[in-house]
């Protein structure tokens, strides 16, 4: 894909976020991998304001190409996509359910079906790592390994996906899977589905 269009699609996903209602204001980011690195989103930038020309290109040795102030974060984006070949995009939000269960250092088991959607058993949550260090991003890929998504303690969600597109979706699957654990947890512990009916969900998926 040619860089401009992505770059469009990039700032296109910041604002789709927000509007969906899984990230408000500034706060995460959006990566999608472009040789030789990837292309995120600017720091501290309002994505309504936001343009084509404002995404950051950055090696996969840190070194940022052009003009511009990468994300925070783009120390995990970068050990994502270092760690994980198959995956061309990175969400980061804020969403207000999955941070909550983030808030409480907890995961998301498999109290649903469709938390096989993320690519397991579970949702798992990473421990708590200053943002916008090499230790968070170290901490995202060990939580990400066999996964799509995870939440990050006291802080927010990550979803991946092969595209921008795979990734948001996924984004708000998991915020919506957030969302009902929360809801569930009011009435009392929900009832957890064993590893083996898991595989079974997981193997639908496959052509799902």
């Amino acid at each position: 894909m040619a860089a401009p269009t992505l770059r469009a699609q990039i700032v296109a996903t910041a604002r789709r976020m927000n509007a969906l209602g899984i990230n408000r204001g500034a706060a995460g980011n959006v990566s999608a991998r472009a040789k030789p690195g990837f292309l995120i989103t600017p720091s501290a930038m309002a994505y309504d304001a936001m343009t084509s020309r404002d995404v950051v290109a950055v090696d996969f040795d840190g070194k940022v190409r052009g003009a511009g102030e990468p994300s925070t974060e783009w120390h995990f984006h970068r050990a994502i996509y270092v760690a994980r070949p198959e995956v061309g995009a990175v969400v980061h939000t804020h969403s207000v359910f999955a941070t909550a269960l983030a808030c409480l250092d907890r995961g998301i088991p498999a109290f649903h079906y469709m938390v096989a959607k993320a690519g397991g058993s579970d949702i798992r949550c990473a421990p708590y790592a200053t943002f916008g260090t090499r230790e968070l991003a170290d901490e995202a890929v060990r939580a990400l390994d066999g996964r799509q998504a995870c939440l990050l303690s006291h802080h927010g969600m990550i979803a991946v996906g092969e595209t921008l597109d795979a990734a948001l979706g996924l984004a708000v699957e998991v915020e919506w899977l957030a969302e009902v654990y929360c809801r569930a947890l009011q009435i009392g512990e929900p009832v957890v589905l064993s590893e083996q009916q898991m595989r079974v969900v997981q193997a639908k998926f496959v052509d799902y």
